[in-house]
Formats: structure tokens, sequence, C-alpha cells
């Protein structure tokens, strides 16, 4: 089975509340198992959302707590990021996922 970040399926869980559909992807999945996730949302986060950042930093330099995830406003959704990354790890784990296809330059 192959998990899939959800935006590029058609669901409307990105920050300004629309998708990333890919056509490419769809076709792909046809034929394969696959499970749809938004870890953002997994982890709490609205949709629509202010959109997120990094700051100085990458994914690894949060998780060691070297570096937050601001939104725009200025609000620090760092503990919802970790807590829908590993929420989604539990659940690719539990379902036995065997390959990702994530969206890139997500903050997630």
């Amino acid at each position: 089975m192959i998990g899939v970040s959800a935006c590029l399926l058609g669901f409307n869980c990105r920050y300004d509340g629309q998708n990333k559909k890919n056509r490419f992807i769809f076709d792909i999945l046809k034929k394969n198992r696959f499970l749809p996730v938004c870890p953002e949302v997994t982890g709490g986060l609205p949709v629509p959302r202010e959109p997120s950042e990094i700051t100085t930093g990458n994914g690894f330099d949060v998780l060691d707590g070297n570096a937050k995830v601001i939104n725009i406003c200025g609000a620090d959704n760092t503990k919802a990021f970790i807590d829908g990354a590993y929420a989604t790890l539990k659940t690719f784990k539990e379902n036995g996922i065997t390959c990702c296809i994530l969206k890139d330059k997500s903050p997630s």
C-alpha cells in the first residue's frame, strides 16, 4: 500500500482550503491500494489556516528542537506539525505502508 498526501489526490486540505491534485499521481494510484494523509490536519490544524514555514533549518532541526514552524501571523505551530508527523508515521506503520508520495515543499 502507498501513503500519499491527500492534497495530491484532490482533498481540499491545504492551508488555503484548496488542493494540489496531480493527475499523474492520481492515474498511477488507480492500480494500487493507497492511504491519503494530511499531517497538518492530523496534527490538529484547521482548513483553511495561515501558511506556516520552518524557521532557520529543516524538518530534522524541528524534530531536534533547533527550529520552529511559525505561521505568517507569528503563531508557533511546531507542536501541531510534530504531532501530525508522528501520527502519520504511526498510521503508515499500522497500515503496512511501504512507499510514500508526499507533497514537496510542505513544512510537514
